[in-house]
């Protein structure tokens, strides 16, 4: 099922979905069951699995020269997806990103998504390779998130790569975009941001999860401003509970999101990391009863290997 189609069933009542990393280069898809198998409890309609570009590591040779090789750090993401489908009877969103991919790369992962019947994605630019201060696109793939929108789409509608096709066949993708309450930290202002946004809507994107935030207010003043934008569909809010102190600067350095001054003076106050833990639970409860309240579609739970945290705040707030 689409999930769209989840926000059109539920009648108002509000989901709980999760993301996941896939694991290392080495690791076990055990470690992705460990993580989901405690939280199947809350009926989560579909679980989001991350894409990760390729790296560049740099290996010494015997002549004392460096070769510089590009590697995948985090692969599967497909066939996780499959997996998590398999075990749990839950639709599974892959991410698409534009780095480390060609057009031609990005077509076929879309014709293997179809084969195995996984019709959501979500259609991202990707970030920057590490020690990259900016976003450097592969030869022959997009630029931005709306080129691969507009990929997907043109297969939704039966048009491929390869103009010789003739009456190819038309998948059926629903497509998600990341939305961003506090602005994208390239976009100049917000009104360009949100600009660009609905131009990724009126390709044929269909809803929007937005990047994590620690004060509702963002998130509450972006659907109002989308709203105005003449942005209609359906919003979903990111949720990352903070349970580490140096996720005080980590964060905001990392997303480029401010942290209330409230929680930052509980957290900065903490004698330990429990007591950071603590702060961050019932932080998350705060944000997530009041996002209830308000008409939230979906609470969308990142991750990132720990869900008892998500748990606990899930728990207390359903």
């Amino acid at each position: 099922m689409k999930v769209t189609e989840y926000f059109e069933k539920t009648e108002g009542k509000t989901l709980v979905s999760f993301e996941v990393l896939p694991p290392l280069k080495g690791g076990s898809m055990q470690t992705i069951f460990n993580t989901l198998d405690p939280l199947m409890d809350f009926k989560p309609p579909f679980i989001d699995v991350t894409y990760h570009r390729e790296e560049y590591v740099y290996n010494r040779q015997d002549t004392g020269f460096y070769e510089k090789v590009a590697i995948r750090k985090r692969p599967g993401t497909v066939g996780i997806c499959a997996a998590i489908m398999h075990r749990y009877g839950v639709d599974a969103v892959p991410h698409l990103i534009c780095g480390g991919f060609t057009r031609e790369e990005t077509e076929n992962a879309l014709i293997d998504l179809n084969f195995l019947n996984i019709n959501n994605v979500l259609a991202l630019r990707g970030d920057a390779r590490r020690f990259e201060d900016k976003f450097v696109p592969t030869k022959d793939g997009h630029i931005y998130a709306l080129d691969l929108v507009e990929q997907i789409t043109n297969m939704n509608n039966g048009q491929y790569l390869d103009k010789s096709i003739e009456n190819g066949s038309s998948t059926d993708f629903c497509i998600g975009i990341a939305g961003y309450p506090e602005k994208h930290f390239e976009s100049p202002n917000f009104e360009l941001d949100l600009h660009f946004t609905k131009k990724k809507i009126e390709a044929g994107a269909s809803y929007i999860v937005t990047q994590m935030f620690f004060d509702n207010s963002k998130y509450f003043d972006y659907i109002e401003k989308c709203r105005d934008a003449g942005i209609t569909v359906p919003i979903v809010p990111g949720i990352k509970p903070l349970t580490k102190k140096y996720q005080l600067n980590s964060i905001p350095r990392r997303f480029f999101i401010n942290l209330p001054e409230d929680l930052v003076k509980e957290v900065s106050k903490a004698r330990n990391s429990e007591a950071v833990r603590q702060i961050g639970i019932e932080w998350g409860i705060m944000q997530c009863k009041e996002l209830k309240e308000r008409g939230a579609p979906c609470l969308h739970f990142y991750l990132m290997g720990d869900w008892e945290t998500s748990k606990k705040i899930i728990e207390a707030t359903m």
